[in-house]
């Protein structure tokens, strides 16, 4: 139940209202049913509700991924994750992203099917560089140039890719998508350092970006 309700902008009820919506649409999908059963768990007017979701599904979809940009904000500041490697960092940032819509993976499913419709597509793009841009700044990335683009976009293939594997993860404590993702940091890390004493013994250097390149296409 979310308490004044009615005191809340229409951007701040969105939030408030995401996971109950995300909770109902694992079994109403993302519609209006969805919308009028988390209404009425949240105690919030239906009107008031359609009002502040009137772009329909993706208008929830981007609240509910909106929901967990600020979750991780809250939980992984800038200066918590300062104290890790960078490995650890993206590590962690993926993993709280799937950590924080557990249990609905049947929403997640049907949410990117709705997000992948070509009418979505420029809209779905915004919303996975905004995800992947806010990472990178908890990260600590203060790139300018070209990296500044291609770290984002490579960082939301991988997650899209990794959230893929544990949508249809049925391990325990999905344990097999744990895997999925130590996997490649671990062999793109070591990949790196034999490459670079390879090819300049007297430095070894480590780039973040075909760090990335390697977790979305990893060498076969």
């Amino acid at each position: 139940m979310i308490d004044n309700a009615e005191d809340l902008t229409l951007d701040e009820l969105r939030l408030a209202m995401a996971h109950a919506i995300a909770d109902a649409a694992v079994f109403d999908g993302w519609s209006d049913d969805a919308l009028v059963m988390a209404a009425e768990s949240e105690g919030v007017d239906i009107d008031v509700a359609r009002l502040a979701f009137k772009g329909g599904p993706m208008a929830m979809i981007d609240a509910w991924i909106e929901s967990v940009d600020v979750q991780i904000q809250e939980e992984c500041p800038k200066e918590k994750l300062a104290e890790l490697k960078i490995r650890e960092r993206i590590r962690t940032l993926v993993q709280f992203r799937l950590d924080a819509v557990a249990g609905q993976e049947e929403a997640v499913r049907r949410a990117m099917a709705i997000m992948a419709m070509p009418q979505n597509a420029a809209q779905s793009l915004r919303i996975g560089w905004r995800s992947a841009d806010l990472m990178w700044r908890l990260a600590g990335d203060t790139a300018t140039d070209y990296n500044h683009y291609t770290k984002r976009t490579i960082l939301a293939g991988i997650y899209t890719a990794t959230l893929t594997c544990w949508m249809n993860d049925e391990s325990e404590d999905k344990a097999e998508t744990r895997a999925f993702l130590d996997r490649r940091i671990e062999g793109v890390m070591k990949f790196e350092k034999v490459k670079a004493r390879l090819l300049n013994p007297e430095r070894e250097t480590f780039s973040v970006t075909r760090f990335l390149g390697r977790l979305r296409y990893p060498a076969k």
